[in-house]
This record gives C-alpha cells, sequence and structure tokens, in this order.
C-alpha cells in the first residue's frame, strides 16, 4: 500500500510547532502589507492546501486542498477551487468535490489550465484498487465546466479521468503537469514503477490520452521523483530526485533520442553544505539557469535546508549555493522557488521563523544573496506554508498555508484549516 510518510511528518512537525507557537508571548513586528483572503473551514470549500495557485489570464486563482470536501475520506476528499476578484474582495467557489472512488482523492498538486481555459491535475489517492490496495494509487483529471451554462452562474464542473495509475505505471502523483507545445503532458510519481517512482508522459489521440512511462529508477540510481518536471526550449525534462540508496538526492535531464529517452544527473547533492533530499521542483531564469531548494543539509550545525543554482556550461552545469537557511529563521524550504525580471527569488519555508508557523521569503539578489523576511506565520493568520508563489500584474504575491487561520478545530489535528494570504506590494 502507498503510504503517504512524508505528509505525516510534516503534520508531526506542525503539531510541535504550533504547540511552540501558543507558547510564545511575544509580539510580531506588523506588516500590514500581508491580509488573509480565505480561510478554509474543512467542509464544501476544503481544508488543508497542500499546494499553491496557479492564475489564469484575467487574474483569476485556481487551486485545489487535500482535505475538506465530501466527507466519503476521513476528513473529507479534497476540492478543486476558482477565487475571483470582486470588487475590492474575492468570491470564492468550489468547482468539484472528490469522492474518494474511481475519481481520485486528495490532490497533492496544483491544478494546470490548458489552452482552451479547462484544468488538468492529479490526486495523490483514489482511482480504484488496483496495485494499491484499498487507497487507490492516484489519478490524472481534467475539469471542464458545463455546456450551456448561465453566464452569472457558478455551476460545477465535469470531471474525466484520464488515467488511473496501477502501481505498475506509477503511484502517488505529486507535483504540477507540464504541457508540450503539441499537447503532451508531463508529469511524476513518488511511487510505483520499480518502487522508487516514475517520470511519465500522455500523449492525446482520438479524444482519449495514452500513457507512457519515460523513465522509473532502478538500482543505485537516485528515487523519488518530486515536484514533476519543466522543459526547455528543446524539449528536455527536468526535476530533482528527493533521494537514493547511498545518496541524498539530485538534479535530474532527461533528454529524448528518437523514441527512447535517456536519463542523467546533472547534479548529485553530497549532503553538506550544498544540501540535500530536494522536494520542491525546479524553475528556469530567462538565461537558461535552474533554481530550486533542498529540505536539508546546508549548515552542518543546523542542517536545514538551502536554495541552489545549476548554470549551463559546455554539456555540464556548475552549482551555486545561494542560500543556507538556519535556525529559526527560515528553516526547510519546501516549495518550488518564484523568480522576477529582477531576479530576486521567492519562496516560503515550512515551520520556524518568529513564530515557529513558517515564513514567505525574499533572496534579494545583489552580489550575494541577502535573505529579507516578508512575513511569520502566527498560526491565525495559517501556518506552515508549502506553497509556490504566484504574482499578479500588480506585483502582488499570492500563496496558500497548510494549515491554521480562523477556522479552529475544523481540520485534523485541530490547528486550522489553512489560508489563502496576499502580500500587497
Amino acid at each position: 500500500m502507498v503510504t503517504l510518510a512524508r505528509i505525516n511528518l510534516r503534520w508531526t512537525q506542525l503539531t510541535g510547532a504550533l504547540i511552540c507557537t501558543l507558547l510564545l508571548v511575544a509580539s510580531q513586528p506588523a506588516q500590514a502589507q500581508f491580509s488573509v483572503i480565505h480561510n478554509f473551514s474543512g467542509a464544501g470549500d476544503g481544508g488543508n492546501p497542500y499546494v499553491g495557485l496557479t492564475m489564469d489570464a484575467a487574474g483569476n486563482f485556481y487551486g485545489t486542498t487535500y482535505n475538506g470536501g465530501n466527507q466519503a475520506c476521513t476528513g473529507g476528499c479534497g476540492i478543486v477551487f476558482k477565487l475571483m476578484r470582486s470588487g475590492s474582495g474575492w468570491t470564492f467557489h468550489p468547482l468539484y468535490s472528490f469522492a474518494g472512488g474511481n475519481d481520485g482523492a486528495h490532490p497533492y498538486s496544483r491544478v494546470t489550465i490548458a489552452a482552451d481555459g479547462t484544468l488538468y491535475g492529479t490526486t495523490y489517492y483514489g482511482g480504484g484498487t488496483s496495485g494499491c490496495g484499498s487507497n487507490g494509487c492516484g489519478t490524472i483529471y481534467h475539469l471542464t465546466p458545463p455546456p450551456n451554462a448561465p453566464r452569472n452562474a457558478l455551476p460545477t464542473w465535469d470531471e474525466t479521468v484520464i488515467h488511473r495509475f496501477s502501481f505498475s505505471d506509477g503511484a502517488a502523483p505529486q507535483g504540477d503537469l507540464t504541457f508540450d507545445a503539441a499537447g503532451n503532458i508531463y508529469g511524476t510519481t513518488i511511487y510505483g514503477g520499480s518502487g522508487g517512482g516514475v517520470i511519465y508522459e500522455l500523449t492525446p489521440s482520438g479524444g482519449s490520452w495514452t500513457q507512457t512511462v519515460l523513465y522509473t529508477p532502478e538500482g543505485t540510481a537516485p528515487f523519488y521523483p518530486y515536484g514533476g518536471v519543466i522543459l526547455d526550449a528543446a524539449g528536455n525534462l527536468y526535476g530533482v530526485f528527493n533521494s537514493g540508496p547511498n545518496g541524498p538526492g539530485a538534479v535530474y535531464e532527461l533528454s529524448k533520442s528518437g523514441s527512447s529517452w535517456t536519463e542523467r544527473s546533472i547534479y548529485a547533492f553530497t549532503g553538506g553544505s550544498d544540501g540535500s533530499l530536494p522536494v520542491g521542483g525546479l524553475i528556469f531564469d530567462s538565461a537558461g539557469n535552474l533554481y530550486g531548494t533542498t529540505t536539508s543539509g546546508g549548515d552542518p550545525d543546523n542542517p536545514d535546508g538551502t536554495a541552489f543554482q545549476l548554470v549551463p556550461s559546455g554539456g555540464n552545469w556548475i552549482f551555486n549555493l545561494l542560500w543556507t537557511f538556519g535556525p529559526f529563521t527560515l528553516v526547510n524550504a519546501d516549495d518550488k522557488l518564484m523568480i522576477d525580471s529582477a531576479g530576486n527569488l521567492y519562496g516560503t519555508t515550512f515551520y520556524n521563523g518568529g513564530r515557529n508557523a513558517g515564513t514567505i521569503y525574499e533572496l534579494v539578489h545583489s552580489n550575494n544573496y541577502m535573505s529579507m523576511d516578508l512575513h511569520d506565520f502566527a498560526g491565525s493568520d495559517g501556518a506552515n506554508p508549502m506553497s509556490i508563489i504566484v504574482s499578479d500584474a500588480n506585483g502582488n504575491f499570492y500563496g496558500t498555508a497548510i494549515a491554521g487561520g480562523s477556522s479552529g478545530n475544523g481540520c485534523a489535528g485541530g490547528h486550522g484549516c489553512g489560508v489563502i494570504w496576499e502580500i500587497a506590494r
């Protein structure tokens, strides 16, 4: 049976962190630019958003929650939602609530918006029992608005499952889906295949989809591909392996030659000052450099993770350490970074900070990167962010926090069901 060890670990850390939060009495300096724009209740609006938001061309946001919604699953099976501007405020609308069976359960990835405005995503569990016991190995789904819906209506969207995993072709999909120019979809699963996860492709044909396993780690190769993949201009895929039999993870490239794909590790972490155990996935800048984070390693006395850059050079890649996360400041960087036009990097940390509930940070691009703490969560305004930050046309930032908020005991652990937040810049 597929287990959710990493989420369970984070919930253990969450419980300890929030107990510490309740013991803190010092007040945090006011940061007026931060605001909560939705508190999840754990009911029909979902609960515990494990990933961030996706923004469409009109500035609307789409997202998922791991729990809440249909109570066929303990704590709810999760939902997909839309958040729309409404005057000076926001309107929250659930689009789909998973039922925990063949349609999937517990989404653990953001939605991807297709060219026609419909949504694609994955669920960590559900989809049937083949290969993974009663939990199911997960699904890839497609959401479309119902035909002929009134323009002023907010209808529930229709779901079509385009692939159900069966362990041999993957299990427990995690990370964003990525489209290429031809409309093919690429993604990753943490488990399945030969046991250490798969990197896969879905190809559309005649209204259906064909799934192909492009790579599954075997032997002593690094395994557990977290964070999905990204594409370069030549169609090569890049991502991270979280671990390996004798190593603390790697950054990989998957390149196509004819009808086959070849994997190579372009950087293998040592577990020392460079970091270890990457989870959040990668981003490119405009020059083709890669950026990412690790959740451990760095400072030998406080191995709380790093931020790094990889620069292409003559067919190889040069590793640059950008930042080492320290205790009680910025700790355990789980998310995928965001980069602005000036080269500044933004992200979140899962816990610690001034109130032990996580932070939003900026790594300011200069001769040497400098860290700026944009917000320390306090529990009442959210806790334990693990989301990708997105920015609108005005430079405002948006994201989610897994727990905290004003919903009290509505979700597992009694620490709140999470929030959607905004930083006005």
